[in-house]
């Protein structure tokens, strides 16, 4: 059972800030489940109430969604409800989990050998310029420091804070304190990243040709362990390659026909209620991102507990975006929305990786996050039959 306040209480938590190594220990105590517990099929969703309409964007600007078209009021008498249109059907895109596992994709967390090497300080490649090798990485080698970023401070294999999918008993924790450039205070949002070794298994990264897809289960804890800052808390992205003008900043053929990355996915967004412009807390999920490059607004979150998440890219190119509460597979049901991101259309998957978000003043730790069981998933295309060649 999670410990209440949780964020308030890692923030009041005396830690070597200057250096930015933090105790692993400390944090994590936070998020283990009672010897004495009972174990269960699967934990109720904790349902929220309705959020208070606002007109009032949050911190982190994001797009507007687009209203539903007005009914238009008849003149005439109400027409009856038989004769309403029922929504037409989505149309059917590849669903992430589809397929077969690839192995070495992913890590279900229950080796007890599992060992995290923050190797500080941590590299801030994106803010000024500097990769500071070695970076973090995992014992096991599957996990590593993100270089643009840098290493979430607390990264530790625990208990799962509420049962979850059936045998698993652990997860992955990761939170940040001192995100950004080491040993400065910005005072505004930044975020640190957590990278899985795709590559590892499988060289170069998976085409689209493939369809591949990754899923993976994320514990959304009660609000009030959430960091009080409203807007990205918390990614799911995967590492993208395509051919298109190069845009990425320092890049030696910038500007020219290339090979060009970007990193489509979502964030769960926070709304605190310690602002005005919020009656309650709310949670919502942001999409990264449209054809022009825009976020966009995504379903709001009613149920807290576990989530599974998923992104798959078919061999159009396209990025298909998914969430559900609970830890049943993904279905057509929790299909967001596809997209072209940015106008891209996907080639190679290269990786996945998570970002954790925090306001960067010091003193206030983000939300503690969990995830379980990522995988990656392929369909394999079906080999065309050959017929030997006869030498004449």
């Amino acid at each position: 059972m999670f410990v209440r306040h949780a964020c308030r209480s890692v923030a009041a938590l005396a830690l070597a800030t200057a250096t930015g190594i933090v105790s692993a220990g400390d944090i994590a105590g936070l998020l283990t489940v009672p010897a004495d517990a009972k174990p269960v099929a699967k934990a109720p969703p904790v349902r929220l109430a309705a959020a208070t309409p606002t007109t009032t964007q949050p911190t982190e600007s994001r797009p507007a969604a687009t209203p539903p078209p007005a009914t238009p009021k008849s003149a005439t008498a109400a027409q009856p409800a038989a004769t309403a249109k029922p929504a037409a059907p989505k149309k059917p895109v590849l669903v992430a989990g589809t397929g077969t596992v690839v192995k070495g994709g992913g890590d279900d967390f229950e080796n007890e050998k599992f060992q995290w090497y923050y190797n500080h300080p941590k590299s801030s490649e994106e803010m000024d310029k500097r990769l500071r090798a070695p970076t973090a990485r995992s014992r096991d080698g599957l996990w590593f420091e993100g270089p643009k970023r840098g290493t979430p401070d607390v990264v530790k294999r625990v208990e799962l804070p509420a049962p979850g999918l059936e045998g698993s008993a652990h997860g992955l924790m990761f939170a940040t304190l001192n995100a950004g450039i080491p040993k400065r205070v910005t005072g505004q949002m930044q975020q640190d990243d957590l990278v899985f070794n795709l590559m590892r298994s499988t060289g170069r990264g998976l085409s689209v040709a493939n369809s591949p897809s990754v899923v993976v289960r994320v514990y959304l804890p009660p609000f009030e362990q959430w960091e009080n800052r409203s807007g990205p808390t918390f990614g799911f992205r995967a590492g993208c390659y395509t051919h298109a003008i190069i845009t990425t900043d320092d890049h030696p053929d910038e500007g020219e026909w290339g090979l060009e990355e970007y990193w489509p996915g979502m964030f769960i967004c926070f709304e605190s209620s310690h602002e005005k412009r919020f009656k309650q807390d709310g949670a919502y999920l942001r999409i990264r991102g449209g054809r022009n490059g825009g976020e966009i607004m995504g379903p709001r979150i009613t149920e807290l507990g576990w989530w599974t998440l998923g992104l798959s890219f078919s061999p159009d190119g396209m990025v298909h975006y998914f969430a559900s509460p609970g830890v049943d597979d993904l279905t057509m049901d929790d299909h967001i929305t596809s997209q072209f991101p940015y106008g891209y259309r996907t080639e190679l998957l290269k990786t996945y990786f998570f970002n954790v978000c925090t306001r960067d003043d010091g003193r206030t730790w983000s939300t503690p996050w969990v995830i379980d069981d990522p995988k990656v998933y392929v369909v394999k295309r079906p080999q065309m039959a050959t017929q030997p060649t006869r030498k004449r």
